[in-house]
């Protein structure tokens, strides 16, 4: 029997993989839409368009440039 407490390995660079392809999708249905709002959240970033929807975008993806926290 397997352990069922035992901590799943994730490759982050997977989650960051599967995050730029959902929020590609998300982003070519927004194509004619405005944005009406954005608003930077604790743990993503809400967008709000024209005709009322909300699309979230977690922080999975980003970039990290070698250095930049010393600057």
């Amino acid at each position: 029997m397997k352990d069922e407490h035992a901590i799943l390995e994730i490759d982050p660079e997977a989650l960051r993989a599967a995050e730029f392809m959902q929020a590609q999708e998300l982003l070519g249905g927004m194509v004619g839409r405005r944005i009406v709002s954005a608003q930077l959240e604790e743990t993503r970033i809400a967008i709000e368009t024209d005709d009322g929807s909300i699309y979230y975008f977690y922080g999975f993806m980003g970039e990290e440039q070698p250095g930049s926290e010393d600057e």
